[in-house]
């Protein structure tokens, strides 16, 4: 199935070492190439349904009922005035209600797949749809995990930038969501335009994030043609796309989101929404009923973006979260959770939509056993079910509302393993590896140097950076360093060193001129040594 890219012997000629310790070395380090790789963007999920077909039904029938009676609140003057014109009309509640014929006519209009391109070919394309599987950050958390202090500081625009070049270096990680906020910067102008220009200048990889303000898109569409060279490149590969709230649950529009929405739609840009309940707060604490709730809120957004722009790109991206019923505290690590996006993840393939979750969060304040559990079961949970995007994959704490850099190089080695799962195992003629067992059982009687073994040692095998494996007498020897220590490590080389080219100089100081730029160019280079 894999090309050996040094130039194998026959496939099933002889098994022999193949020169020993320094010609497997040698062959190990050829063979990292970009088509030889354990795990890559875009794995097939899908093998885990929590809803049988009667069940999605079931879900799918209440949704519509909720839509075509209770309705949404608040929608603002523009929405109404567009979904009345389709055949929509306000209730005795002043709530907009959407009939059940125009929502499964709008459904036949959707957008069932998208792009998001990177701007580097090093980085994976997001090919949005289907049961492929990508995992990303976001979140906009507004602390983070000071390194030395273990107590967690207001996130800044350093942040932003940080996070991202810091996940621009992580492989298994295939988009940057904006996974903090600004907190010193409370013009909403000043706060939009930095946060594109910290995300943009952090990586090249696929990006996310959000506006405060319709009224910043303007100005974030000329920066992204300047990146890109010009609006119609950026229009035919775009690098980005858009989050927010569009509803206030249960069964609200948000108009600040909503306006955002509309606006997008019309450019026909990627609308990357999220919808978040919370089941036993903002909505019933039967998981069903959580699912039928959403499932209405995010069919109304879905409802109004093909009504501005048929087919405009959108995720279905319903996120039906938890509280811990015994305090009312948020849980996102918990296992209704897990299960509540799988679910979501199975009601979009019946829908045949684009879809994003929100999975492999942890209610941990600290990179410890709890954050583990936590963030491996819903991550790989996501994964099996087929969610297309993965959204707070990746350094995520303390219920979403702080980020640890040490968190964001444990979680890449996480997911690495998440997607092993998810890939699962190909089964034909040469992996069944019948003639590599005969050569084996009737020479050395180990597998140790045989060709399949070095051939496949780097498509078949995850190996984690920051797990440990070595022997406990070795481990003790190096000095006994937890993961928590081994990843402030690797998390503050990255910091130091890894400064993506995402946008040269010249283009640099052309971008400083038209904006109100906050984030020091002395701050996104090496330090002098």
């Amino acid at each position: 199935m894999f090309e050996n890219p040094t130039g194998e012997r026959e496939r099933r000629g002889a098994r022999t070492r193949a020169g020993g310790r320094a010609a497997r070395l040698a062959l190990r380090a050829a063979a990292p190439e970009p088509d030889r790789k354990p795990v890559w963007a875009g794995i097939e999920g899908g093998q885990y349904n929590p809803l049988s077909p009667s069940d999605l039904l079931s879900i799918h029938r209440a949704a519509l009922e909720l839509l075509g009676s209770v309705g949404i609140g608040q929608a603002t003057p523009e929405v109404i005035e567009i979904a009345t014109a389709k055949g929509c009309h306000l209730n005795a509640h002043g709530r907009l209600v959407f009939p059940s014929a125009l929502v499964e006519d709008l459904l036949t209009k959707a957008a069932r797949e998208y792009m998001i391109y990177s701007r580097d070919p090093a980085h994976a394309d997001l090919n949005v749809g289907g049961g492929r599987v990508h995992y990303a950050t976001s979140g906009e958390a507004v602390s983070v995990l000071d390194f030395g202090a273990r107590r967690y500081r207001p996130s800044t625009l350093q942040d932003v930038y940080d996070t991202a070049r810091v996940t621009d270096a992580l492989p298994n990680i295939h988009q940057y969501g904006q996974m903090v906020v600004p907190t010193e910067i409370e013009d909403l102008f000043e706060h939009d335009i930095n946060v594109v220009y910290a995300v943009l200048s952090g990586t090249t990889k696929p990006v996310e994030h959000t506006f405060n303000t319709v009224a910043s898109l303007p100005a974030a569409m000329e920066l992204y043609a300047m990146v890109a060279g010009s609006e119609k490149r950026f229009r035919d590969r775009p690098f980005v796309s858009f989050g927010g709230c569009p509803i206030v649950s249960p069964l609200r529009f948000a108009p600040e989101n909503l306006d955002v929405l509309v606006a997008t739609s019309r450019l026909g840009l990627v609308n990357d929404i999220a919808v978040a309940p919370q089941a036993g707060a903002t909505a019933p604490a039967y998981l069903a009923g959580t699912l039928a709730q959403v499932v209405a809120e995010t069919l109304a957004c879905l409802s109004v973006v093909n009504m501005v722009n048929p087919g405009c790109p959108m995720s279905f991206a319903a996120w039906p979260f938890a509280v811990d019923l015994r305090s009312g505290a948020f849980s996102g690590g918990a296992a209704e959770v897990a299960v509540s996006m799988a679910a979501i993840a199975q009601i979009g393939r019946f829908y045949d939509l684009p879809t994003t979750v929100a999975a492999s969060m942890t209610d941990a304040k600290m990179p410890d056993a709890q954050m583990g559990y936590e963030k491996g079961i819903t991550a790989v949970v996501a994964g099996l079910a087929g969610a297309n995007r993965v959204l707070e994959s990746a350094g995520m704490m303390a219920s979403l509302m702080g980020v640890s850099y040490e968190s964001l190089v444990i979680d890449n080695d996480m997911l690495g393993m998440a997607q092993r799962v998810i890939r699962g195992i190909e089964v034909n003629e040469e992996t069944l590896s019948v003639e590599t067992i005969r050569a084996a059982v009737l020479g050395e009687g180990h597998f140790l140097g045989a060709a399949d073994t070095l051939k496949s040692m780097e498509t078949e095998f995850v190996y984690p950076q920051m797990a440990d494996r070595a022997p406990a007498q070795v481990w003790a020897g190096e000095g006994a360093a937890t993961m928590e220590e081994r990843a402030r490590a690797a998390a503050a080389s990255l910091l130091s060193d890894h400064f993506p080219d995402a946008i040269g100089p010249e283009l640099d100081a052309r971008i400083r001129d038209r904006f109100p730029i906050r984030l020091p160019a002395e701050r996104m280079r090496p330090i002098a040594k």
